[in-house]
């Protein structure tokens, strides 16, 4: 069973991180990905904001995501590269991740994802670009 169906059949279950950190599954296909999760206390760093690293994962798994929705059954991936731009702190509520695939050639993919306040429609809290190895 590949990784899409795996998501479809049991959910967050399929992915061991998005377990740990209460990631959940919004939406997936044809290039995007909406993932969501509550900012609980234990997440946020000694000055009471979310930790910037948590922006980071939460936009990297949506990327991770969306281009998994566009890969053939024969293709993997590994991140080559990723920035991430910090706009706003958060210290609590849910916050989303949208991913989605700029441009996917043969071996690489660049992807672009955010991390909004509120709704997957709220303010924009971080705007992270990555870029894919495409493993066959």
């Amino acid at each position: 069973m590949g990784y899409l169906e795996d998501l479809r059949e049991r959910g967050s279950e399929a992915n061991p991180f998005f377990g740990l950190m209460g990631i959940e599954v919004v939406s997936f296909g044809g290039g995007e990905a909406t993932l969501s999760m509550e900012v609980r206390p234990d997440m946020l760093n000694g000055a009471g904001w979310l930790q910037g690293g948590i922006y980071a994962a939460l936009a990297d798994e949506a990327m991770a995501l969306a281009l998994f929705t566009l890969l053939d059954g024969e293709e993997t991936i590994a991140t080559i590269s990723e920035t991430t731009s910090y706009f706003s702190g958060i210290c609590e509520g849910r916050i989303f991740s949208t991913g989605k695939v700029a441009r996917k050639g043969r071996q690489v993919a660049f992807t672009e994802g955010r991390v909004m306040a509120e709704s997957a429609e709220g303010p924009v809290l971080s705007k992270t670009s990555a870029s894919f190895s495409i493993i066959r």
